[in-house]
């Protein structure tokens, strides 16, 4: 029987599960390893299984075409095959635009696609231009130009692609004449007469389409193309969170994982007695210090959570400061932890000077933020992640 020494605290465990492909039976397979965490001694009441969005939207088979995302993308907006349509701040990421472009662009292939760049960098962080470039340009034209006023040839710093030039080049392969353009003021897109906008930032998003639905009422969200469905093919949160799945589909964000995970963690209790939590992550909320990009291009981190980590905050005495403040008054080291443990069982306020440095964050984002470090891109086998030690369930 396996058992975590005493001295271990939180911790996080990949778990290789094997293969998932379209129709796998994801929820039997995920409860035969809960059963075989349970026979190990590995699985108690209050731990958490975390489990990546990839898996659950394969198992969906949540996929859908570029030919079919076009059809929905011109119902969303009342397209015509001569149409012009803007697309305003996208991310500059291969896996997660560049198919959702090439739709549009099959949506509109006798018009025009107006791509509508932030600079210098995305909302995640991805460089569109250096920023002393950028300023520079923005000086000379008034906060807007265009490719052909930038001199040289720009480069994201790690991929080495400039995507100003790839998108341009999706767009010209579906027929559709394309425009690039570089402005941080979305208001600005009305000046190029669109017959419809596509708002294609991913937090901010109703804040640009308020600012945007005042001048042009025909826009929309990327969570409002592709999801009108009752199943899958279909999301809740339409493209937002998709990714390229091959070279002409796009996987969907799972389809109502709120009710996968709670559904799963009643049949984990009723096969192993065990109380565990349970939630579907995608990217974690995760700014890399020397790029300066921000992981999460997930419209959250996590999709779907059981109700004991549901918006439930991650909270705890600062143990430094008070082990600090006890050493000074003269306490001994037991008294000391004696002490702590007394202040960590009371209820506070969160703006107390014992919880003083302590940010109050959401379960389901560290949970899901830690969950994606331990497992990459899926990339260590390990589609399933326990974790013990972090949250604790109420008394």
């Amino acid at each position: 029987m396996f058992q975590l020494p005493s001295y271990v605290g939180p911790c996080a465990f990949g778990i290789k599960m094997g293969m998932v492909v379209p129709g796998s039976d994801l929820h039997k397979m995920l409860l035969d390893e809960a059963v075989r965490l349970n026979e190990d001694g590995m699985l108690a009441n209050g731990d958490v299984l975390s489990i990546t969005e990839s898996v659950v939207a394969r198992a969906q088979n949540n996929m859908i075409t570029t030919e079919e995302t076009a059809k929905e993308i011109r119902k969303t907006l009342n397209l015509k095959p001569d149409s012009r349509v803007a697309v305003v701040f996208p991310i500059a990421s291969r896996n997660r635009f560049s198919l959702i472009l090439e739709s549009i662009a099959k949506a509109v292939p006798e018009g025009e696609v107006i791509v509508w760049f932030s600079y210098p960098d995305d909302e995640v962080g991805n460089q569109i231009l250096p920023p002393e470039v950028a300023e520079e340009l923005d000086l000379r034209h008034g906060g807007l130009f265009t490719p052909d006023d930038i001199d040289g040839n720009y480069t994201h710093p790690l991929t080495g692609v400039n995507y100003l030039t790839l998108y341009k080049e999706i767009i010209k392969s579906e027929g559709a004449t394309p425009k690039i353009v570089l402005c941080n003021d979305p208001k600005r897109v009305a000046e190029f007469n669109p017959d419809g906008v596509i708002i294609a930032n991913i937090h901010p998003r109703e804040k640009t389409k308020k600012v945007l639905k005042t001048i042009i009422g025909n826009c929309c969200t990327l969570q409002e193309i592709c999801s009108s469905g009752t199943c899958p093919p279909t999301s809740e949160w339409g493209l937002l969170g998709s990714n390229m799945s091959s070279s002409c589909r796009l996987k969907l964000a799972p389809f109502e994982a709120e009710e996968f995970v709670c559904f799963l963690q009643q049949e984990i209790f009723t096969m192993t007695g065990k109380n565990v939590e349970i939630l579907v992550f995608g990217d974690g909320a995760y700014k890399d210090p020397t790029s300066g990009i921000y992981e999460l291009a997930d419209p959250k981190a996590a999709f779907g959570a059981t109700k004991g980590i549901k918006e439930v905050l991650r909270e705890g005495v600062k143990m430094k400061y008070l082990i600090d403040k006890y050493h000074e008054e003269g306490r001994s080291e037991i008294e000391i932890i004696e002490m702590i443990e007394n202040e960590s069982r009371k209820a506070r306020g969160i703006s107390c000077i014992e919880c003083e440095g302590t940010t109050p964050r959401r379960m389901e984002d560290v949970l899901a933020s830690l969950s994606d470090l331990v497992t990459g891109s899926a990339d260590a086998g390990t589609p399933l992640v326990l974790i013990k030690g972090i949250y604790r369930p109420p008394n």
